[in-house]
């Protein structure tokens, strides 16, 4: 059992939201620039270099690290603006980067070799010798591990590897390989993987018609509700379809993954961090989530073993789940 404590790290999509994970909480919070270098590029959301001083400063005076994501794979003509956001977080002193292209690893070690390096979700690494190569080769610190493996499989990469491991403890679940999704791509002509967004915003439209609201992305039907029925964000993986003359969620319902369950579990693996996801989320949501999970991995930390979920943390964090429901996705699937 280790008896090292996991850290809560905590999405930041601009500086209200950065302050209320810290103010509830948080060990770290995760942010991003403006543009097209990390994984959640929507208007009005992410930081410039000067919102992003001020954001550390707010941190740091409450002893919290400060992570930016460049979690996106830069096309040629992106390069320069990437490797540029490398430039800045050694700049501004960042307490880590997390990064999924192995180019741009290969610039923050020959340029700014004392920036530490975390490998992002996107770049989907699964096994223990992948995270080793990445340790080898670019000194990845820690991983963060994409929501498709089993507890058993999460073990399997800790004990085979020298690298710190992070998963996602609770938010919007991604069904599909995470940097290797294309269904945006096809609905869109934009990569998610290079262009920050799985649907993005202008591509988004809302119109009313005799049968419902329609939820269109690019002019694909991703879904229709009915009056009074809560909408989604229009994403592909979680609009419905018609397959064989049946309408339904043909890949997966919009659900969010909760860890609320398995913390103990994930505590003795030797789960170095517990990752939120929300950078779209309004600073209301983030300090929510922040404080419920606060609470949840101190009670955790302090006595695994008879570790309880309180009533009031699953019914807080159910209100703030995709379709007012959560599962343990991967975690516990019956097949693995």
């Amino acid at each position: 059992m280790t008896t090292q404590p996991m850290e809560l790290v905590c999405p930041a999509g601009g500086l209200p939201a950065l302050r209320a994970a810290v103010d509830n909480g948080a060990d770290a919070v995760y942010v991003g620039l403006k543009g097209r270098s990390n994984a959640r590029n929507f208007p009005g959301l992410n930081f410039d270099v000067k919102t992003l001083r001020r954001g550390i400063s707010y941190a740091r005076a409450l002893g919290v690290k400060v992570f930016m994501a460049l979690n996106t794979y830069p096309q040629p003509d992106g390069w320069a603006s990437s490797t540029e956001v490398v430039d800045i977080a050694a700049a501004e002193g960042v307490d880590a980067l997390i990064v999924a292209d192995m180019g741009l690893m290969r610039y923050a070690v020959d340029h700014h070799p004392d920036l530490p390096l975390h490998l992002s979700v996107q770049a989907s690494a699964t096994t223990s010798d992948a995270l080793e190569f990445y340790r080898e080769r670019y000194g990845i610190r820690r991983a963060v591990l994409p929501r498709v493996l089993s507890i058993k499989q999460v073990a399997q990469v800790i004990d085979g590897c020298g690298v710190d491991v992070e998963v996602f403890g609770f938010g919007s679940l991604c069904v599909m390989v995470e940097g290797r999704c294309m269904l945006s791509s096809y609905a869109t002509g934009e990569s998610p993987n290079s262009c920050g967004v799985c649907s993005p915003a202008h591509a988004v439209r809302w119109q009313e018609t005799p049968t419902g609201r329609e939820a269109r992305l690019n002019g694909v039907l991703i879904d229709t509700f009915g009056a009074g029925e809560s909408a989604g964000y229009p994403v592909v993986c979680k609009g419905r379809f018609k397959v064989r003359d049946q309408v339904f969620y043909a890949i997966e319902e919009p659900t969010s993954l909760s860890t609320l369950d398995i913390l103990p579990e994930l505590f003795n693996l030797g789960v170095r961090a517990i990752k939120l996801e929300g950078r779209q989320r309004s600073p209301a949501y983030v300090g929510r989530v922040t404080r419920v999970m606060r609470e949840a991995l101190d009670a955790c930390q302090a006595d695994p073993e008879l570790f309880v979920p309180r009533p009031e943390w699953t019914a807080a964090l159910a209100d703030m789940a995709e379709g007012r429901t959560h599962t343990l996705g991967a975690f516990h699937r019956a097949w693995q």
